[in-house]
């Protein structure tokens, strides 16, 4: 029967989406809010990257799953921005996404359970969110994919459609930037 086949595509399709998707919506999640600005929005764009992932999913070839999908949700953010956001709006990210970033700073603080210790390391976390979300769209995107998502010099080139010396470039520059920015704070 044909419609036999459909559905055993469709149940095929839906069970490759979620092994290839679904360990990494918190990623995809945290890139679109670095790149929309706030979660709700980020939200929406995911919803609509997890559509067109898994409309797509038969021609995932393979490979690294995890930029697969963040390149789909930083496509969708832009596609989303462009339709919802006026060029003259610039986005910053949603600074809780650098928890993970920042812990094992924290963890390093000596006696981090004392209150004067804490205090120290929510300001030095608040002074690096600050400055990651200052810093010029292309260099926050380079260093939010290196950084926080943990993507390889490689695959940033790939999602973001550039050489590999200009993804080496704009990294290096994000973080000389970071460190004149913070070497600056009080």
């Amino acid at each position: 029967m044909p419609g036999d086949a459909t559905v055993l595509n469709h149940e095929a399709a839906t069970e490759r989406f979620r092994e290839v998707v679904l360990p990494h919506l918190a990623d995809a999640l945290a890139l679109a809010r670095w790149l929309t600005g706030n979660a709700a929005d980020a939200e929406d764009v995911v919803q609509e990257a997890c559509l067109k992932a898994h409309a797509g999913i038969a021609g995932y070839a393979g490979g690294n799953a995890r930029a697969w999908l963040l390149a789909i949700v930083r496509n969708a953010s832009y596609s989303w921005l462009a339709r919802n956001r006026p060029r003259s709006v610039v986005a910053v990210g949603d600074l809780s996404d650098l928890d993970d970033v920042t812990a094992a700073y924290v963890a390093g603080l000596p006696d981090t359970d004392n209150p004067e210790a804490s205090l120290i390391a929510k300001a030095d976390t608040a002074a690096l969110e600050a400055a990651i979300a200052a810093l010029p769209h292309q260099f926050r995107e380079t260093v939010v994919l290196r950084d926080v998502n943990g993507l390889s010099y490689r695959e940033i080139a790939t999602l973001l459609g550039v050489p590999l010396g200009t993804v080496m470039s704009r990294l290096a520059r994000a973080r000389g930037l970071l460190i004149s920015q913070l070497g600056r704070a009080p």
